[in-house]
């Protein structure tokens, strides 16, 4: 199938684009935004290839497939061997690298590469509408035909029936409902990772299952935030809050007090509330899962 999306090689982009940016040499201007990850192409390493080296040892090394490597390095892709002291371009996960026409929505490109699209915004740091994006999960071909890559030791798949509970003391108003939303002061549209439920602040904040705290402190658009750990290979995210009453490494209860309501971050909503998450393991870190499956009271 022919593609609509061009495909880039990171050594070209640098020459046709200017995009010098999208290279491993982070700025400000390349960090994380808010509770989002790091745009995938702003974690891409170079490899100096040593004597004894291969591209599939290579590949082992950084747990990616060899096509991958050969996508973003043109020069491998006539069947040349990665020669010693040459430098490659390691990306952070099997996938290629597009330039995305004028106009198109995330889910427009989701749709074209059968990825989620949640994950593909997340995974290019929330952007809004960027020229040069990195698709996950999708194998590199001259042709043009787009194939799966396959899982490298991934994560087994989360067992979303070892959580379940609530993590306020009442059942509260949804004020922001998990998926794409638009911005009624600007009118984007942008993906919510997780829900809003409305609560004074003050109001207890609790654990909806046993777990670790693996994160206690201020993040970003996060606010004070409280990340749990569950079994599984599930998370749940509590953020802006007033105030956080555990520590990170502390086995937690279901039920037990984690901090409190609060107004810090970001909020989407002038309304006080609770923003809600959950999130599951994966290859590509810790995607967002809709949480209404899991809030049982």
């Amino acid at each position: 199938m022919t593609l609509p999306f061009r495909q880039l090689f990171l050594c070209s982009l640098v020459s046709a684009l200017g995009l010098v940016s999208i290279l491993p040499n982070l700025n400000s201007a390349n960090a994380a935004v808010g509770g989002c990850p790091i745009p995938a192409l702003s974690r891409f390493q170079r490899h100096k290839v040593v004597r004894g080296e291969t591209l599939e040892s290579i590949a082992q090394r950084y747990n990616l497939i060899p096509t991958t490597i050969i996508g973003m390095n043109p020069a491998l892709q006539n069947g040349a061997i990665a020669a010693v002291g040459s430098v490659l371009q390691i990306s952070p996960y099997n996938g290629i690298v597009v330039e995305v026409p004028r106009g198109e929505t995330w889910r427009q490109v989701a749709a074209q590469y059968k990825v989620r699209a949640d994950s593909l915004f997340e995974v290019n740091g929330c952007q809004q509408n960027p020229r040069i994006v990195f698709v996950p999960g999708v194998n590199w071909s001259p042709n043009g035909v787009i194939t799966k890559a396959p899982l490298l030791n991934d994560a087994s798949t989360p067992n979303r029936a070892s959580l379940s509970g609530y993590p306020l003391a009442q059942v509260a108003t949804l004020g922001l409902a998990y998926g794409w939303q638009i911005n009624p002061a600007t009118g984007e549209v942008f993906f919510h990772s997780g829900v809003d439920l409305l609560a004074p602040v003050g109001s207890n904040v609790l654990a909806i299952a046993p777990g670790t705290v693996a994160f206690a402190s201020d993040q970003g658009s996060y606010g004070k935030l409280v990340i749990i750990n569950h079994s599984g290979g599930l998370q749940s995210r509590y953020a802006q809050l007033d105030s956080i009453k555990v520590t990170v490494g502390q086995q937690v209860k279901k039920g037990d007090l984690l901090g409190t309501v609060g107004t810090s971050g970001k909020p989407t909503s002038t309304q006080p509330h609770l923003h809600f998450e959950v999130r599951s393991s994966s290859s590509l870190g810790w995607v967002a899962e809709d949480p209404k499956g899991y809030l049982k009271k």
